[in-house]
């Protein structure tokens, strides 16, 4: 089975948003991705953000429908982020203090390394800049 690959707010929106103007640009890697059989991770953090997103700017219906997609999903694991927040404050945020790092993208990232995730879907520049494959290119 091909590696995983982690997924971040900025492309879960856009997934889930048919009228953001992102919306082609990542859901073709995204559906190709899923026909790879690629296992697709993120964290509790993202999926909170993402609801957060998505309740404002469309509404509880869809926040509440993204929710529910992502949990009944079979390609997707929703990784705990509990015992990695201290170590990605430490890790990823001091590592990379010139940069507007939120806690969740240190999260990620200390997630991904955790777990030997090399690439991301994300419109997010930062994965980048600490190392990491982003797609879409």
């Amino acid at each position: 089975m091909p590696g995983e690959l982690f997924v971040d707010t900025s492309a879960w929106y856009p997934i889930l948003d048919q009228k953001n103007p992102a919306h082609d640009a990542v859901v073709g890697p995204y559906r190709a991705l899923l026909g790879q059989r690629r296992r697709l991770v993120t964290t509790n953090l993202v999926v909170v953000e993402s609801h957060a997103l998505l309740l404002r700017r469309e509404g509880r219906r869809t926040a509440l429908a993204a929710l529910r997609g992502i949990d009944r999903s079979t390609d997707v694991v929703v990784h705990s982020t509990r015992e990695l927040e201290v170590a990605a404050r430490r890790d990823w945020l001091e590592r990379y203090a010139d940069q507007d790092l939120s806690l969740t993208d240190a999260v990620s990232f200390a997630v991904m390394r955790q777990r030997g995730i090399e690439e991301a879907l994300t419109l997010d520049h930062h994965f980048a800049i600490a190392g990491f494959r982003v797609l879409p290119a």
